[in-house]
């Protein structure tokens, strides 16, 4: 990852690079990630808790399409599209980009942040604990 807010990945061979999306396009993205592919414009607006327009959620994932996010093709008389970016992917990238923007790249200045905000409950903590301790064992 670079630290331009650009990731590069490849995908099917394929070198896809790929930056921070809108956050319209993210809520696209996060429910073809919840569809089974191969999935139509009619489908995706069936899953979404939005009340756009048909008209809005085509041009959303004509966006993703130009992205390189989402692929399309055609299947009779519509259009069906596949992710090609995997939440995953995508997820790794933000939670990375958010940290060296607003934590300094600083791991610790994140969850720094979560407690003094009381954004950690116990039960967090311990989890968190618990996980730092089964990495260190590795």
């Amino acid at each position: 990852m670079a630290s331009t807010g650009i990731c590069l990945i490849i995908v099917m061979d394929v070198i896809v690079m790929f930056k921070k999306l809108p956050d319209a396009e993210f809520e696209v993205m996060k429910t073809v990630w919840d569809t089974t592919a191969p999935m139509s414009v009619n489908a995706v607006a069936a899953q979404m808790d939005k009340d756009w327009k048909i008209q809005t959620l085509i041009s959303l994932m004509h966006r993703l399409v130009e992205r390189k996010f989402i692929r399309t093709e055609k299947n009779g008389n519509e259009r069906v599209y596949y992710p090609i970016i995997e939440r995953e992917e995508y997820l790794k990238f933000e939670t990375g980009n958010f940290v060296k923007q607003y934590h300094e790249n600083s791991f610790m200045n994140l969850v720094t942040t979560l407690y003094d905000n009381k954004g950690l409950s116990n039960d967090d903590i311990d989890e968190l604990l618990k996980w730092a301790k089964d990495r260190r064992a590795d």
